[in-house]
């Protein structure tokens, strides 16, 4: 008799189950969450490039970087990488890349709403996890695994 088949252990085989079929829906719709948080933000710097460049200037201090640069780098990781965490290609890259968007954006700036710290932690989170067990069975990884075991 296995540890699982025995009659006291059967519901909790049944949940954990059925918490185990919820794990590609759940990676989906991380992804697609953190995704259009970013890749929203990377559209609203797009929009208007001089108040873009201004905010680098004045209100965003990224470490180490010139204000142009960092907004480009930055600009450039909001739009490119949640198009890659969405599509589950190479998910774990884009989800450390984002990463990195997410803790240079709170370390930038000088003063941080708890509302807006609390946002980044919550972001920082599903993408942490992400990184850490990838992007799921319905991914583009998922899907070229499968394809190149053939």
């Amino acid at each position: 008799m296995t540890p699982t088949s025995h009659p006291i252990l059967k519901p909790y085989a049944l949940l954990v189950g059925g918490l185990d079929a919820l794990q590609p829906v759940a990676a989906l719709l991380a992804r697609l969450y953190v995704a259009q948080v970013f890749f929203l933000s990377g559209l609203t710097k797009l929009r208007d490039w001089d108040i873009t460049l201004a905010l680098f200037q004045d209100e965003y201090h990224v470490p180490l970087l010139p204000p142009a640069l960092a907004a480009v780098m930055g600009t450039a990781g909001e739009v490119g990488l949640p198009v890659l965490l969405v599509l589950g290609l190479a998910g774990r890259i884009p989800a450390l890349g984002l990463s990195v968007v997410n803790i240079m954006a709170v370390l930038s700036l000088s003063e941080i709403s708890s509302e807006a710290l609390q946002g980044h932690v919550f972001w920082g989170s599903l993408l942490a996890a992400l990184a850490i067990f990838g992007t799921g069975r319905w991914s583009l990884d998922a899907l070229l695994a499968r394809w190149f075991q053939r």
